[in-house]
Formats: structure tokens, sequence, C-alpha cells
């Protein structure tokens, strides 16, 4: 079975949260096949497959125009020969990339509000766990608070080395739901290997349950073990 999609003209980090989407859904045997427009987004998709222990393979069809070949649960194997028929001879899935003109609208806000440009993935340090306990950062002033943390997570994104595990709890669970400035930041660490957990007794008292957007709900007994075997913990 083989799974296409046109990321073409997308910016980072969307080619790799689309393939990683893709592959979470896929059968093992399953090939994606993904079109990217610039090489830094064929090293992502490379590297976020090596993080998941699938090989991929990358080839320049044209210019301006790569395809990147993963295959679930083995190596792609693809030449480049193949690749490029490949690419010339199938017609790619461009649903996913056109959506609404409303969520291309909001997309483009994101992007230019943030300048994100496009970076190789980072390597996430074992040990390292980020606790954020709040929305906002710091004191006194609230809305300067969340000011603060939307940066701190976006800041986040740009370091060298990533934190393994992302803890949210008490007011830091609204930063993980439906409606938060820092959701797509947060998607960005989650699609290169950061570990988002969000506490569930948090999410059940403040009626999130159903608005969790990003990583998976944790338990207390959980978040004490990470906490006591990190060998890092930053507390924004």
């Amino acid at each position: 079975m083989v799974k296409q999609i046109d990321a073409r003209g997308k910016a980072c980090p969307l080619p790799v949260i689309e393939a990683k989407r893709a592959l979470e859904a896929a059968l093992d045997g399953t090939k994606i096949e993904v079109l990217v427009d610039n090489e830094i987004a064929v090293q992502n998709l490379c590297k976020m497959a090596a993080q998941k222990h699938y090989e991929a393979s990358g080839t320049k069809v044209q210019e301006n125009c790569y395809l990147v070949e993963i295959l679930k649960g083995g190596a792609a194997g693809a030449s480049s020969t193949d690749a490029a028929e490949s690419a010339s001879g199938r017609v790619y899935d461009t649903a996913e990339q056109t959506g609404s003109a409303a969520d291309q609208a909001g997309r483009e806000e994101r992007q230019d509000s943030q300048n994100c440009g496009c970076q190789p993935m980072n390597s996430t340090e074992q040990g390292m766990v980020v606790v954020l306990a709040s929305d906002k950062m710091g004191e006194k002033d609230s809305i300067l608070g969340k000011i603060l943390m939307k940066g701190f997570i976006y800041a986040l994104t740009e370091q060298d080395r990533l934190p393994e595990t992302i803890l949210l709890y008490n007011g830091g669970a609204w930063l993980s739901c439906k409606g938060s400035d820092s959701l797509e930041d947060l998607k960005n660490l989650e699609s290169q290997g950061v570990e988002i957990l969000t506490c569930g007794t948090c999410l059940n008292h403040f009626g999130l349950s159903d608005k969790l957007e990003v990583g998976s709900v944790t338990n207390m007994y959980q978040i004490a073990q990470i906490l006591t075997e990190a060998r890092k913990v930053i507390k924004p």
C-alpha cells in the first residue's frame, strides 16, 4: 500500500507532521511518499523516520521538487530513477494541503508571526524535562505572563537540544488544548521527538478532557516517576 502526500509549499513543520500522522495510521509495510520543495524538509522527514526506526530515502525529482519515501517497518529502497518516475506518473493527494480557506489563512498568519523559516530538526536530550505548571510565565501581570510563556515555548523549538519530555499540569494543561496560542509550537516539538504529557486530573478539573490537541494524557504516578528519574528539570 502506498500513501502519497503533496507537501510542497508547506512551511516547517507541516510536512513532518503530516507524514508522522500518516505513519501512525498506516499498517506495517505501507510506503509513505512525500513531495516537498526544499532540502531541509527532506532532512527533517528522514530524521523523523530514523527516530521511529524507519528507513527513508530522498531524491531530487526536479528543481524545487524532492520525493521522500518512508517505508513503515523497513527500508524505503527506491532508486533515483524509480523515484523520478514515481513522482511524474502519480497524482498526489492535495486534499490535506489545501484545506479550507480559513485553515490556510490561519497557517499563513501563524507562519508570519513566528518567522519560523525551515530549520533542520534538532535532537532531544535524554533526561531533560520541562515542567509547565501554568499558562503564564512569572507573576504580577497575567497578560504579560501569557506572552512570555508563548515566547518561551516557541524559543524551545529553536534550541539545539530539545527536552525529552514536557509535562503540563495545573494551569499548564490549557497550553496543550484547543484554543491555545502555543499549539503549533508544541506540535512542532512533538514532531521532533519531544514527548508532550498533560495531567488527566487537571484536564478533568478544568473541563478540558475533550479538548486535548497535542500529546497524550498522563497521571501523577508517571509525573512523579519522570521527575525523580530526570537528569535536568526546567521550570520557567
